[in-house]
């Protein structure tokens, strides 16, 4: 008689080697591990039950012997302007938050990475929670799947791009969100092209470098806002031990090892960043790194005094740019009447 040896970790934290030897253990054939992976991870399955290819038996033992935890879109929003925010459930009652943004020429997913945040940007509502822990990468893929359905039930639209610009910062949950994003893009899970993803970081220097000696394929971004140490180090407090000179010599380096050029995002910031010196200070920080400038328009939150720049100030901001010969996108926000738009995520759904 067989024993069934009790696992207690998620099913997704398996690998195929792994699964096939349980599954081999307990007299099952092994092609099922690849049948079950499949469920996993290319149809996005998120209970065993939906796995009809697999007998019942089976799919009884997987649900005794593994944990299957799965995000749930718990609390859905619908902006005037089509926006979708959502407020992800996950299995120890936390909540994160992520947005669908559509438009004429793609879907974008934007994900978090973390629930709250520890950076405490000054701008931003998520920097005002405390950071509770990390999302595992499975938490991640969930994230992306989900809004993938919603882009096709809602616009019969598959995702197009993805944008890790969500709640918490990226680089300092480095693991579980690389390991995400090789979910998310390998050809035998969701087969997205890591060309299409953009990964933004409020600034961690050595992870920087370290993306750079892994040897990543997908984007990257810069969360500046502003490019002197005094200015950007009181919105911005991780500043004070990534400073401006840090981050320039790890973008160049990063810029070395994939040749993947960098976007600098720039919420535009009224009275605080958006004067015509701030753009000349801006324009002498991006002429040492090969980028682009994504100018962002800023979008109030409780916490904070801050008021977003007219339409007026901001134009005259990026032609200021644009004559230096700098490549600048002005970002106009979605989803603000639902507090979906940048930096406004903060679980008040």
């Amino acid at each position: 008689m067989t024993t069934t040896k009790t696992i207690t970790k998620d099913i997704r934290d398996t690998s195929l080697e792994e699964l096939t030897e349980i599954l081999v253990s307990w007299g099952e054939k092994p092609f099922r591990a690849k049948q079950i992976m499949e469920w996993l991870w290319k149809k996005c399955a998120r209970s065993f039950d939906e796995m009809t290819n697999v007998s019942n038996a089976l799919r009884a033992k997987l649900s005794e012997n593994f944990t299957f935890n799965t995000l749930q879109a718990d609390l859905i929003q619908k902006s005037a302007d089509g926006t979708f925010k959502i407020g992800f459930r996950l299995h120890d009652g936390n909540l994160v938050e992520g947005v669908l943004i559509p438009t004429s020429k793609r879907m974008t997913a934007c994900v978090s990475s973390q629930v709250g945040c520890s950076l405490s940007c000054t701008f931003c509502a998520t920097g005002y929670l405390k950071r509770m822990r990390n999302l595992k990468h499975y938490e991640v893929f969930d994230q992306v799947a989900i809004i993938n359905e919603m882009a096709q039930k809602h616009y019969d639209i598959p995702l197009s791009n993805i944008v890790f610009m969500g709640m918490g910062e990226p680089l300092l949950n480095y693991a579980e969100v690389m390991k995400g994003i090789d979910e998310i893009t390998a050809p035998d899970k969701m087969g997205m092209s890591p060309s299409r993803i953009t990964l933004s970081t409020a600034g961690i220097s050595k992870m920087i470098k370290k993306m750079g000696d892994d040897g990543v394929r997908f984007n990257l971004a810069l969360s500046l806002h502003a490019a002197t140490n005094e200015k950007r180090s009181k919105i911005m407090p991780i500043n004070d031990s990534n400073s401006l000179e840090d981050l320039t010599e790890a973008l160049n380096y990063f810029y070395d090892k994939t040749g993947s050029r960098i976007t600098l995002e720039y919420c535009v910031i009224n009275e605080v960043n958006d004067h015509l010196q701030d753009a000349d200070e801006l324009a002498a920080f991006a002429k040492n790194i090969v980028c682009k400038i994504n100018l962002i328009e800023y979008n109030p939150i409780e916490n904070a005094d801050y008021l977003g720049s007219s339409g007026n100030r901001i134009d005259r901001f990026a032609k200021h740019l644009e004559n230096k010969r700098l490549i600048v996108n002005v970002r106009r926000s979605r989803g603000k009447d639902i507090d979906a738009a940048c930096g406004q995520l903060a679980n008040k759904n």
